[in-house]
């Protein structure tokens, strides 16, 4: 980003490429061209770079390379753990427990499956966006078949017990996914730490491209495969694979396992000095989930009086969002926020503030300054 770039506080929607995560594809996009699949020495090539690349997502992520299916993305591993899963296990029973606030693609995936005879339970949350694992436990049933909560939610970054409800799925023999796509790279766990069948990796959010992700598969874990084809990634996920992306995405998780104690106390760092400076600005601003524990990097914040999308548009100097990009073609009220009980007023008044590894101290002042501005200026209108 250049020097004359507005300050970026949207990491939750994507990250920049790493310089390291370019400087290891270059070679890869340059001279591994061959398919993974051929047996001939440019296959090869190409075959041990991706297995490279599933040994350092496999680190960050403490489990067995094996256990790491590559895919196109966040969304592809939410529905793959979802509906592949579920053709799996369906002798056991068709019914599936998510929460009130997960990512589109699992509610997609979850309406997709309502469609074909399963019943889905969701779970609600309380005013912090939390999920209570007793809630968990009363909504399984005899035919409960698979359970899927999200790690930390992406709009607030409220990060749910998905440890306890990992025993809780292990002790009645029910397959627990959860989608980590925006706490991989954020902060430290392990898919044993979380008691995880299955968890999903998106490569954008920890400065790796888009168009790549992954999957982790515990060992032994019932899944049919979602796309459909050759006999790629152990014949789990159809597709040739994209050598570059998966070569950029390995270095990430790499960089990641590299850095993640002294990023995730920089995020928290910036994000506290970006939260106190608004705070000391603006006095009747609410930061939604401030209660409870969060991803170090996110602030779900309204400021009363105001159209959140409005002061987007009009904080020159800021590239911010009012929601998830997945929905910010227009105001709406959140649905995530809904859930929590924030009246419709307020959650329209809220902006997702994320701040990555580049933020600076300086930038949070800066941006808390500018959005007192625009704040102040709004509600003059």
């Amino acid at each position: 980003m250049a020097a004359s770039d507005p300050i970026y506080l949207d990491y939750n929607a994507t990250s920049p490429v790493a310089p390291e995560v370019a400087e290891a594809m270059i070679p890869a996009l340059r001279d591994l061209w061959g398919n993974p699949s051929s047996p001939h020495v440019y296959g090869r090539r190409a075959r041990a770079a991706v297995e490279t690349a599933r040994q350092q997502v496999a680190a960050l992520l403490g489990c067995e390379p094996d256990e790491v299916i590559f895919t196109g993305g966040g969304t592809e591993a939410d529905n793959a753990a979802i509906i592949g899963v579920a053709e799996a296990v369906v002798d056991r029973g068709r019914h599936l427990v998510i929460s009130a606030v997960e990512h589109s693609a699992v509610e997609e995936s979850s309406r997709y499956l309502e469609r074909r005879g399963w019943k889905v339970t969701r779970v609600g949350v309380d005013r912090n966006g939390r999920v209570a694992t007793g809630e968990v436990e009363a909504a399984l049933r005899a035919d409960t078949a698979l359970i899927s909560i999200i790690h930390a939610q992406n709009e607030t970054g409220v990060l749910q017990p998905i440890a306890e409800i990992g025993r809780l799925a292990r002790s009645r023999g029910i397959v627990l996914h959860s989608d980590t796509a925006q706490s991989t790279g954020k902060m430290a766990f392990t898919a044993a730490a979380l008691h995880a069948d299955l968890l999903t990796v998106a490569g954008h959010k920890l400065y790796a491209p888009k168009g790549v992700g992954a999957l982790f598969l515990r060992r032994g874990t019932p899944f049919a495969g979602f796309m459909r084809g050759a006999g790629h990634e152990s014949g789990r996920r159809a597709g040739t694979e994209n050598v570059p992306a998966i070569v950029g995405l390995g270095a990430a998780c790499a960089l990641a396992s590299r850095e993640l104690p002294q990023r995730a106390r920089h995020l928290l760092q910036v994000r506290t000095r970006l939260e106190d400076e608004l705070r000391r600005r603006l006095p009747d601003l609410v930061i939604h989930g401030a209660e409870v524990e969060r991803l170090p990097n996110t602030i779900s914040v309204a400021f009363p009086g105001t159209i959140a999308r409005d002061v987007a548009d009009r904080a020159e100097g800021l590239a911010v969002a009012a929601g998830a990009a997945c929905h910010s073609d227009k105001p709406h009220v959140s649905s995530v926020l809904t859930a929590m009980g924030i009246a419709d007023a307020l959650a329209l008044a809220t902006l997702r503030l994320s701040v990555g590894s580049p933020t600076t101290l300086d930038d949070a002042d800066r941006a808390a300054a500018i959005l007192a501005r625009t704040v102040g200026a709004a509600r003059e209108q």
